[in-house]
This record gives C-alpha cells, sequence and structure tokens, in this order.
C-alpha cells in the first residue's frame, strides 16, 4: 500500500482534540411553573473507545469479530466500519477514509484521536485484556511494536489480496459518485 497521506504522528501524540463542551454555570433561564423541563440527552458517549475498521479487509475482520465477542454487548468499544458507504469522518475525531486505511485509529469519548498499537492497547484493556499488549508500554518494546505494526499496515491491502491503496480510493470514489438507482453522477 502506498501511504499517501503526508501526517505523521507518534502513536501516543494527541492527533484531535475538540474545544471544551462544557455548559457555563453562568447561564441561567427561569420557567413558569407549569412548563415541562426536559434535560438535553447525555453528550457523554456510552462507550470507553470508538473502534475504526477496515470492513473489507479479512484479517482486520477476524481481530474485530473476536473483540466484538469479548465486548459481549456491553458497548465498552463503538465499532466503526471505515468501508461503509456512510462512514462520516466528522464523526469519527476527523479521519478520513484515506488516513483510517493507512493505519488503525479509535476515538477517544473526548475526542482525542489514536493510532497504531496504542490502539490494540487501550481496547484491549478495556475489554479486560490489557496484559496482551501490556509489554508494548515499555518505551523500546512500544517502539518496536510500532515499527513492526508499521510494516504490517504498509503491506495490509497486498496480503489480503486487495488492490493499492490508489485504487482502492478510486474505486470507493466511483461507488460513491453513484446515486440509490445506479446512476451515475459525471462531473
Amino acid at each position: 500500500m502506498s501511504s499517501t497521506n503526508s501526517q505523521s504522528y507518534s502513536s501516543n501524540e494527541v492527533l484531535t482534540q475538540p474545544p471544551s463542551t462544557t455548559p457555563s454555570s453562568t447561564n441561567s433561564q427561569s420557567y413558569s411553573s407549569n412548563e415541562v423541563l426536559t434535560q438535553p440527552p447525555s453528550t457523554t458517549p456510552s462507550w470507553k473507545i470508538k473502534l475504526l475498521y477496515d470492513g473489507e479487509c479479512p484479517l482486520c475482520m477476524r481481530e474485530v469479530n473476536f473483540l466484538q465477542k469479548r465486548d459481549a454487548g456491553r458497548g465498552l468499544v463503538s465499532f466503526v466500519d471505515i468501508a461503509d458507504d456512510d462512514y462520516n469522518p466528522e464523526a469519527n475525531g476527523g479521519v478520513d477514509f484515506e488516513t483510517a486505511m493507512g493505519r488503525i485509529h479509535a476515538v477517544l469519548p473526548d475526542g482525542t484521536v489514536v493510532q497504531n498499537v496504542e490502539v490494540f492497547r487501550r481496547v484491549y484493556k478495556i475489554l479486560g485484556m490489557g496484559w496482551v499488549y501490556a509489554i508494548t508500554q515499555l518505551p523500546l518494546v512500544g517502539a518496536i511494536a510500532d515499527f513492526l505494526y508499521g510494516i504490517w499496515a504498509n503491506w495490509r491491502l497486498a496480503i489480503t489480496g486487495r488492490p493499492n491503496l490508489t485504487t482502492v480510493l478510486a474505486q470507493r470514489q466511483e461507488r460513491l459518485a453513484c446515486n440509490t438507482e445506479g446512476r451515475c453522477r459525471i462531473d
């Protein structure tokens, strides 16, 4: 897979941090005694981490299926398929399809985006299996793990028998340009 993304981050670097949405305590409103007061829906998600995965990658799906079984419907991990035509980067830490295809990413409830082995370390810990990746917390081991993961990520498409990233992106653009009736928009 060729990497056309010019961004480079360390595995522990914060990629995205949205501004705080904590309401101001100076906001006062008065209501008549017969008005119904409703609370706005909670802005805190129920999940602990949102895992962005490639649903068209057979090896990735084996891992996701394993993790979904470990989550056992608890909703600790929100699984988001980046290959879905409805994938929305804005709802997923601003991670666009091309960037997500280059490396594994996850979004924390506060909007922080993590990538590489840090994703696995956090997901496994949340699901009660932190010991699996605990050794990667050691600086040298973590650096080696990230390096090896980078090799895997660069060759993932070829290893799984898929076209290169440029072709995958072109096929996606073509597919998204078509409407639900099978007619395609010509630009």
